[in-house]
């Protein structure tokens, strides 16, 4: 990812997932059930590749000696083996009798527990033997060797679309059915489609960052944001813009950089009329409509839509502003802050209305004078009902609501919920009065009228 670029979105939790390999969806969703497999006279069973024991036959056929299917008393759903209508039943119990020593984690089965250890030590046994790819279970790597094959077995009958695995399909038939099981019940009752993202969306409410960077120690929620990170250190760039020679590390920020030059924007927002050119961009959007926040400041509270938004915000507790102006040595936050500021000193005006023509610094300025034309006041109250052209208004007008003044006078300690407020008071002190040369001219303009009309 470009060092230091703060426009690129970061893809959600969900959306993460179901762009993610479907390897880990494998693990996640078959929760590391058994695979048999025949051997002479015996069935061996598999966990995942890393314990294998054996059983007599007649172990399984004695709990079952009529031949008839055992049903589970809570769903119905039946099991030939007794002792896989058990650890099925577990899921209804939840009983977890194994634990983990170092997050705590629970599990049905201590093959599972075994497996989970290796997400701390990093331990990957078992390796892809055309690239050399190494994986904490067996089962993984299997359906990890079909991306090197082509093969995709498991097809999908509404689209057609075909995967890797049958979790992967089942996962993806939710998108037709709209079946969402697993909820966040302990935070937000927010409802996904696979159990892994629930795991990952639980890390926006827990703080969790498992993912650690071995260089310079910075934590991350999900491994693949790591690898990611991993390229600033190794500052390989490999993806070059045709168009303006730009370099990437990232395939995926190269594909949302070549937009800047199509115009390209795909997704549009039904509620305010505002495009984008990726789907996470108009998803972290949406919040603003809907009021979520699930990024909240530990130190003051305050609430983000994004992840980014809230790093940015935690600046200005530790006051770090990386991004200095070579002109006027003005530091920022953030680079596109310093981008903007810097045509204040260049004049430059890119984008333009393509109604009156006037012209404005920043992409956003244009959105919101389109409204002056269209009459759009897309930012309701949710408090009074009171609608505004844009987000920045409504948030300044909700203060009145919250009373939250952050805004103080260093000389009178009188606070106001806006900036604007606090600059029109401190003239109270300066004395200053910017509008006094407007009433001199006008003042003098009548007077030459009223001479003239003599």
């Amino acid at each position: 990812m470009e060092k230091g670029d703060d426009r690129f979105p970061k893809p959600n939790s969900e959306q993460l997932l179901l762009e993610a390999s479907t390897l880990a969806e494998s693990q996640v969703l078959k929760e590391n059930h058994c695979i048999l497999s025949e051997s002479v006279g015996n069935f061996k069973l598999k966990m995942d590749g890393t314990h294998c024991r054996e059983r007599n036959l007649n172990n399984d056929l004695n709990s079952n000696v009529d031949g008839k299917s055992l049903t589970c008393n809570v769903c119905g759903k039946a099991f030939k083996y007794n002792s896989h209508l058990k650890r099925h039943q577990m899921i209804h119990s939840d009983e977890r009798p194994y634990s983990c020593e170092s997050c705590g984690k629970g599990f049905r089965q201590n093959s599972d527990l075994t497996v989970h250890m290796r997400t701390h030590t990093g331990e990957t046994p078992h390796f892809c033997k055309v690239c050399g790819k190494g994986f904490s279970v067996n089962s993984v790597l299997k359906v990890h060797m079909r991306t090197h094959t082509g093969e995709r077995p498991y097809c999908c009958e509404t689209c057609g679309k075909s995967f890797t695995s049958s979790s992967s399909l089942t996962v993806h038939r939710r998108c037709h059915t709209g079946e969402r099981p697993y909820t966040c019940t302990i935070f937000c009752g927010k409802h996904f489609i696979a159990n892994r993202a629930l795991t990952i969306h639980m890390r926006t409410h827990t703080g969790e960052r498992p993912f650690s960077c071995t260089i310079c120690g910075k934590s991350f929620s999900l491994k693949c944001i790591l690898r990611d990170h991993m390229t600033t250190h190794s500052g390989e760039r490999p993806f070059s813009c045709k168009t303006c020679g730009k370099s990437f590390s990232l395939k995926r920020i190269l594909q949302v950089h070549t937009k800047t030059h199509t115009g390209e924007k795909p997704y549009f927002c039904e509620t305010c009329g505002k495009r984008f050119s990726t789907k996470q961009s108009i998803d972290v959007h949406w919040r603003i409509h809907s009021g979520e926040r699930p990024f909240s400041c530990q130190t003051c509270g305050k609430s983000f839509t994004n992840q980014s938004s809230l790093t940015i915000h935690m600046r200005m507790h530790t006051d770090s502003r990386p991004y200095r102006c070579t002109t006027c040595g003005k530091s920022f936050d953030k680079t596109y802050a310093l981008t903007v500021h810097k045509r204040s000193h260049t004049g430059e005006k890119p984008f333009h209305c393509n109604l009156c023509g006037k012209a404005f610094t920043r992409s956003s300025g244009v959105v919101d004078h389109m409204r002056v034309h269209t009459g759009s006041r897309p930012f309701v109250c949710g408090t009074c009902g009171k609608s505004f052209k844009s987000s920045s208004n409504l948030f300044s007008h909700m203060n009145t609501h919250t009373a939250d003044r952050r805004h103080s006078c260093p000389t009178c300690q009188k606070s106001f919920s806006t900036k604007y407020l606090l600059t029109v008071h401190m003239r109270s002190h300066t004395g200053e009065n910017p509008y006094k040369s407007l009433v001199v001219r006008r003042n003098r303009n009548l007077t030459q009228a009223n001479t003239q009309a003599l």
